[in-house]
């Protein structure tokens, strides 16, 4: 029975580490940007909202 708790911690740390890799290779991608080579940012609306005209007086 005492080595259950061995076989159960060896399982939780070997998920954090694989989860800790796909975090820090999902970061790094985003980071480099290259994921959003094809993105177009769509156009804005030409009329302002009434927020926008109190922040530009």
């Amino acid at each position: 029975m005492e080595i259950n708790i061995y076989y159960v911690l060896g399982v939780v740390i070997v998920l954090y580490l694989v989860i800790t890799v796909y975090n820090k290779k999902k970061s790094t991608r985003r980071r480099s940007r290259t994921f959003m080579e094809g993105y177009q940012r769509k156009e804005r609306k030409s009329r302002k909202s009434p927020e926008t005209d109190k922040k530009d007086q």
